[in-house]
């Protein structure tokens, strides 16, 4: 399985291609490094991405991440919440079905963070979880990178 990592403001990430599609983005940095045309072009599509994320709109690739049926369903609603914006795990769960722990669940299990956008998504009364090497710090900080304003008053788990 190809892989190809990249420095990003979060550390060492690394992209895996299986068919070509997207299949995994990992922390850290990858052991063996092929730059085939899709890891190329998803590498400098982030590298630009973390410079500016509003001007990058939705990821133009293919993405075929390993789950569920429920779970593939979750990480589909997940791409369609636009830059800048969030959700909740239980308004998530209203439109796709579900409560909001198996939303919460899902989400945390998503293999291709930041792609697929589940830092977006809050709980009610906080910021959630994240997945991430850096767990909660990293989600503000791609939050915040992309122009989320978090209240002062929401509490933040970190």
């Amino acid at each position: 399985m190809p892989q190809l990592s990249l420095h990003s403001p979060l550390g060492p990430l690394t992209l895996s291609e299986e068919d070509g599609k997207i299949i995994s983005l990992d922390w850290g940095w990858g052991r063996d490094q092929t730059e085939t045309p899709l890891l190329t072009q998803a590498r400098d599509w982030l590298d630009q991405w973390f410079d500016d994320p509003t001007a990058q709109g939705a990821f133009p690739f293919p993405l075929e991440p390993y789950g569920t049926a429920y779970q593939k369903k979750i990480w589909a609603f997940l791409q369609g919440i636009p830059t800048g914006t969030t959700t909740t795990y239980g308004e998530l769960a209203q439109k796709v079905g579900g409560s909001p722990q198996s939303v919460g669940q899902a989400v945390g299990r998503n293999p291709i963070p930041i792609l697929i956008p589940c830092h977006r998504v809050l709980a009610r009364n906080g910021i959630g979880g994240y997945s991430g090497d850096g767990g909660v710090d990293d989600k503000i900080w791609l939050l915040e990178l992309e122009g989320v304003q978090l209240s002062p008053q929401q509490p933040q788990e970190r």
